[in-house]
């Protein structure tokens, strides 16, 4: 494990994955699609039903945020948007995966097969600080609403990020610390 800080513009993510080691302390910035599991199960609902047509958002080289942010309150661009429990997304992880999803962020272990798809196609895991939402919301530096508007606060965001911070939990040899 080291102990430097590194700053990464998620869009360089697939070329960088392989230079970083589970434990390593990272900011990232750059964007990120918010989506829990309700946006998890139309998303393969979708692709289930039609595996031609385009989802409403890009997963190649996509990284993945599981949070659902509360709502924006007067003044702020986004409410408090913390991880959720990453175990939740499980079932569809190695889908999504193998469609070009470069990196996730959320809280928590993953199961064997979602370390699996990391390593197999070079994905990158980032645990954020659970319970640190309205502190997760002040590297939020722009919200755009893409998907699944109906699912309220848990529709597909797109986020620019600043300086967010995680922790590689599984890096994309599928050598982890959780």
């Amino acid at each position: 494990m080291r102990s430097a800080m590194r700053r990464i513009d998620l869009h360089t993510l697939r070329e960088v994955a392989p230079l970083l080691c589970a434990g390593d302390t990272v900011l990232l910035s750059g964007t990120v699609y918010t989506a829990r599991d309700a946006a998890h199960k139309k998303l393969i609902a979708l692709l289930d039903a039609n595996p031609n047509q385009p989802l409403p958002f890009s997963l190649s080289g996509a990284v993945i945020y599981y949070a659902g942010p509360t709502p924006t309150p007067p003044g702020h661009i986004i409410g408090s948007c913390g991880p959720t429990t990453s175990t939740r997304m499980d079932p569809y992880t190695p889908r999504l995966s193998s469609l070009g999803v470069a990196g996730m962020i959320g809280k928590g272990g993953r199961s064997s097969a979602v370390v699996e798809a990391i390593r197999q196609y070079g994905a990158v895991y980032f645990c954020a600080l659970g319970g640190a939402g309205a502190l997760a919301a002040k590297s939020v530096v722009t919200l755009r609403e893409v998907a699944f508007p109906e699912l309220g606060c848990e529709s597909v965001k797109e986020l620019i990020l600043k300086d967010f911070p995680v922790i590689v939990g599984i890096d994309a040899k599928g050598n982890k610390i959780v």
